[in-house]
């Protein structure tokens, strides 16, 4: 099924701000919430769809990530069990619109009902390289896992599992109370099972009634070529494990990429500050420049100027899941000999001299011709003037 648009389910423009989309969630989510629509299971898809959009648009890097790559920057996850589950981690929001419940029904969730597991967040540091041109890795972590002695029940057997008899499994009950008000009925959460609806008579010896246990994992994930520093990878179904039946959270690889000793990237394209010789600007010609994966010739103009930038088209980072690459900026450095020889300096002020006397030259030239303008000038001064006498005299 295909994903609609988040925005179009939350019934806003792409320049909303983030009082604009609380402001729509609180509307959407009242509208088609299942304590409304009880039975409706086209209002508790759009109930999902409305949790799912809000969950990304109200995260401004979730958001910054979905207006560029879309749902596909979220791996295909989402939906109820991509985003915190039906209603997961917006309990206060709904507890606020909600308030009192309907027909003296608790607006929270059911704690006997399925939950999904937690989200992991795992930082991974990888180099330049890896980033650029992608990588797999071997991760290890500590989760929650469903207890394989018991799958998941906590209890020895299933005839272990009873069903709670203060609250007939519902997870909740009813208090009265007279004030001067009036009636007042409160449902809590039952005390006797603490909201789950069951009572574990004899529970499991290795997860002690809890039905998770916490463990070593080990996974590979690949890195995919372009991915750049901060970016998220989700990988679906590998948090922590739900309870009572629930889903299992994701995994949220956050990755870290350490600085390159000579590239800085920006988007997609590198930048270098290449140092060449003072000979080779003045005179030009062919340079070698690093790139991430080799070396290439580079022509250089004659006379280029130190700070001069060429551009390198195809020779930057890859598109993330996109075909096309950056290109490489490299700007150049010129270097000033340091150390030079007697013969070198002879020839250095030999060709200081020569430009010197051509420049003396040049202002010479300069000089005489200025003043050849200047006695133009006047004869041409003199020559109009007495035409303009002439023009004068004709009309007296």
């Amino acid at each position: 099924m295909v994903k609609r648009d988040y925005y179009e389910v939350l019934g806003i423009g792409r320049d909303a701000s983030d009082v604009d989309i609380k402001k729509a969630f609180r509307q959407k989510a009242k509208e088609c919430h299942p304590d409304i629509n009880q039975g409706d299971d086209t209002a508790e898809h759009l109930f999902k769809e409305v949790n799912e959009a809000y969950e990304i648009l109200s995260d401004n890097n979730k958001r910054q990530q979905y207006d560029q790559f879309g749902h596909a920057a979220f791996d295909g996850t989402g939906g109820a069990s991509g985003f915190g589950g039906f209603g997961g981690g917006f309990e206060d929001i709904f507890d606020t619109i909600f308030s009192g419940g309907f027909g003296g029904r608790s607006s929270g969730r059911r704690r006997n009902g399925p939950t999904r597991g937690r989200d992991i967040r795992y930082d991974l540091s990888i180099t330049f390289e890896e980033a650029a041109f992608g990588i797999k890795k071997e991760l290890e972590f500590t989760r929650i896992e469903s207890c394989s002695e018991c799958d998941g029940t906590g209890a020895k057997k299933d005839s272990d599992i009873i069903t709670c008899v203060a609250c007939n499994g519902a997870g909740q009950v009813q208090q009265t109370q007279n004030t001067p008000f009036g009636r007042f009925v409160n449902v809590v959460e039952c005390s006797s099972c603490n909201g789950t609806g069951r009572i574990i008579v004899e529970k499991c010896d290795k997860c002690k009634g809890d039905g998770r246990l916490r463990k070593k994992h080990k996974m590979s994930i690949n890195i995919p070529a372009g991915i750049d520093d901060g970016q998220i990878l989700s990988v679906s179904g590998e948090g922590e494990a739900g309870t009572r039946g629930g889903p299992p959270g994701d995994l949220r690889v956050v990755i870290m990429v350490k600085p390159h000793k000579l590239f800085e990237r920006r988007n997609y394209d590198l930048f270098l500050e290449m140092p060449v010789s003072f000979t080779r600007v003045t005179l030009g010609g062919e340079i070698e420049v690093p790139t991430l994966d080799d070396r290439i010739r580079y022509k250089v103009p004659a006379g280029t100027q130190t700070g001069t930038t060429f551009r390198i088209r195809g020779k930057g980072i890859k598109h993330l899941h996109h075909k096309g690459y950056g290109d490489l900026y490299v700007k150049v450095n010129v270097e000033t000999p340091k150390k030079l020889t007697e013969d070198q300096l002879e020839a250095l002020e030999a060709f200081e001299k020569s430009m010197s006397s051509k420049a003396d030259s040049e202002q010479s030239k300069n000089t005489k011709k200025d003043k050849a303008d200047s006695e133009q000038h006047n004869k041409n001064a003199k020559k109009d003037k007495g035409i303009l006498d002439k023009v004068k005299d004709a009309f007296h």
